[in-house]
């Protein structure tokens, strides 16, 4: 990767010793050298995963995150339990990926609300993104724009990424009602919307299948055009 120096270290200057010789045995002087340059820098650290969950709080990605790797994050039945973003390994018909859990946005999140920006950048880095939205509540197809919005005013890219939609905690409410907001969501996106449950695990192996199946494809045409490896 790149490197650039941020701030340079000091000269440690010469001790006496170095100015010894056959005719001053104990010299007396030394070289007090320079001292360094001091700053304080603030750094942003971007995670770097092939999916990112993304969606409002207690959308239940983190039980979604638990369920598919050994990931520990932190759950409780509560908005923004998850404070930091969680990586989990995912391993689906003998390939891995990385899944990253961004901690729940907001609306106003694009301009900071909620520690919004910090989120967002971590999805920049995401190849792909799940959009959870909570099945249980009353307007699933509000919720769902607050976060495309949000992601379309933070720009840097973020609506060009591939997005895989679905409807998260489906145990928990009636068929009927669940197949309704199923439409209602998919007609609002235009995209197939997916039923499933982190809890129970339904519905969870073919969206995994999906994310799989995108992150080989751009896995697939990265080596090929930096060509094969030779040893």
């Amino acid at each position: 990767g790149d490197e650039i120096v941020l701030a340079t270290g000091g000269n440690g200057g010469f001790g006496n010793a170095r100015f010894k010789g056959p005719v001053n045995q104990s010299p007396r002087h030394a070289n007090p050298g320079q001292a360094g340059r001091e700053a304080w820098i603030w750094l942003r650290m971007k995670l770097i995963a092939d999916a990112g969950l993304v969606g409002l709080p207690n959308a239940g990605k983190s039980t979604f995150l638990a369920s598919v790797s050994r990931a520990k994050p932190k759950i409780a039945d509560y908005p923004f339990t998850t404070l930091h973003p969680n990586l989990g390994v995912v391993a689906v018909k003998g390939n891995e990926f990385v899944i990253a859990d961004i901690p729940g946005l907001i609306e106003g999140a694009s301009e900071g609300a909620g520690l919004g920006h910090r989120f967002l950048g971590h999805v920049e880095r995401c190849e792909i993104l799940l959009h959870l939205v909570d099945a249980s509540q009353d307007d699933v197809v509000g919720d769902w724009k607050t976060i495309r919005e949000e992601i379309a005013a933070y720009e840097n890219g973020l609506t060009d990424k591939k997005e895989i939609l679905a409807l998260n905690k489906c145990d928990l409410i009636d068929l009927e009602i669940l197949k309704e907001k199923q439409s209602a969501l998919s007609k609002a996106s235009g995209k197939d919307v997916k039923l499933i449950s982190g809890a129970t695990g339904d519905g969870v192996k073919q969206v995994l299948s999906d994310i799989l199946e995108h992150v080989s494809q751009r896995n697939a045409a990265i080596d090929l055009q930096s060509g094969s490896w030779q040893p």
